[in-house]
C-alpha cells in the first residue's frame, strides 16, 4: 500500500517532470533555431533533471518498503542511494557542460566566431527562470514537509537549472546585442553555469556519503537528546550514545542507568517514557534502543573514576 508521505513525493515529482519534459522540448528547439550552443547546454541540463525524475520514481518505492527480515532496520538508505546518483548525475552534466564550453571559447579566440542567437533562444532562457524558479519553491516546500533528501535535492537540481537559464540568458542577450565580440558571452555563460552544476552535485553527494558511511548526528543534536533522556524522572545517567540517519528518519541507541533496587517492570515503564519523548520530538518511525542498566555505587575515589557520564 502506498504511503501518504509516497504519494507526494511522487506528485510533487510529476509535476517536475511535465516541467522538465516541456522545456527540454522547447530549449533543443530553441537552441538549435536559435544558434546558442548555452541554450543546447541548458537543455541537456533539463534532460538530467529528468533522468533524475525517474531514479525517484523507481528508488522512493522500494525506499517506502516496511521493515522485512533482510531489513530489520528498514529500506530508508535507498532514498539515500538515490539522492547520491542525482548528485553523481549534476557533477556528470557540469562537467560535459563545462567541455563543450571551454572548446567553444578555445574556437572563438582561434577566429570562429560563429553566428549570432536569434530572439527564441532568450525567450526559452526566460520561460526557463520562471518555470524553474517556480518547480525549485514548491519541491523544496514539500520536500521538507515530508522530511524528503531526495526530493529537497531534486529541488536543487531545478535551482541549478534555473542558475543555468540566468548565465543563459545574459550570454544569449550579450551575444545578440554586442555584436561579434559579444558572441564569447555565450560560451561564457555555459561555463559559469557548469561550476554551479558541479558544486551542487558536490554538496548531494556529501551529505549522502556521510549517512551511507553511518556518520553520527551533529553533536548540538546528540546533547539535545541527551537532555531528553536526563529529563525522564528515574533514569541517572547517559552513556554510549550512538546515533545515525535512516533515509528520511533517525536511530538512536544509548545506555542509561537507573536506581538498581526498582523492579524490572518499573525500569521498563521508564525506557518506554524515553522512547515516547524521543518519538515525539523526532518522529514516529525512529528507530530507538534503550539499554537499561543498574547506577553503579561510588565508594570511594578509585570506583568513581568507572562511573563518568
Amino acid at each position: 500500500m502506498t504511503s501518504v508521505r509516497e504519494k507526494k513525493i511522487y506528485f510533487v515529482t510529476a509535476i517536475g517532470s511535465v516541467i522538465n519534459i516541456l522545456l527540454l522540448i522547447f530549449k533543443f528547439i530553441a537552441g538549435i533555431l536559435g544558434r546558442s550552443s548555452a541554450m543546447i547546454a541548458d537543455a541537456v541540463h533539463s534532460l538530467s533533471d529528468l533522468l533524475t525524475d525517474v531514479i525517484i520514481f523507481i528508488f522512493v518505492r522500494t525506499a517506502s518498503k516496511p521493515i522485512d527480515h533482510t531489513h530489520e532496520y528498514g529500506h530508508g538508505k535507498f532514498e539515500t542511494l538515490a539522492t547520491l546518483i542525482v548528485g553523481v548525475i549534476l557533477i556528470i552534466v557540469g562537467l560535459g557542460i563545462m567541455y563543450e564550453g571551454v572548446k567553444d571559447c578555445i574556437a572563438f579566440f582561434h577566429g570562429d566566431r560563429g553566428e549570432q542567437p536569434r530572439i527564441i533562444a532568450l525567450i526559452a532562457a526566460v520561460l526557463s527562470i520562471i518555470l524553474k524558479e517556480g518547480a525549485y519553491r514548491y519541491t523544496l516546500r514539500e520536500g521538507k514537509k515530508a522530511n524528503s533528501p531526495i526530493l529537497i535535492a531534486n529541488a536543487w537540481h531545478h535551482r541549478s537549472d534555473a542558475y543555468s537559464s540566468i548565465a543563459t540568458l545574459v550570454g544569449v542577450a550579450g551575444s545578440m546585442f554586442l555584436g561579434k565580440n559579444g558572441l564569447i558571452l555565450d560560451p561564457l555563460a555555459a561555463i559559469v553555469v557548469s561550476f554551479y552544476i558541479c558544486k551542487s552535485g558536490y554538496d548531494i553527494i556529501k551529505d549522502s556519503i556521510d549517512e551511507l558511511l553511518e556518520r553520527s548526528l551533529p553533536i548540538d543534536t546528540e546533547k539535545e537528546i541527551r537532555s531528553i533522556l536526563k529529563s525522564i524522572e528515574g533514569i541517572e545517567g547517559v552513556h554510549n550514545l550512538k546515533t545515525r540517519k535512516i533515509g528520511n528518519r533517525i536511530a538512536i541507541e544509548a545506555h542509561t542507568e537507573m536506581d538498581g533496587n526498582i523492579s524490572l517492570e518499573k525500569a521498563h515503564q521508564i525506557a518506554t517514557k524515553a522512547e515516547n519523548q524521543l518519538k515525539r520530538k523526532y518522529g514516529p518511525k525512529t528507530h530507538i534502543g534503550i539499554h537499561m542498566e543498574p547506577k553503579k555505587k561510588t565508594c570511594n575515589l578509585h570506583n568513581s573514576k568507572n562511573n563518568i557520564d
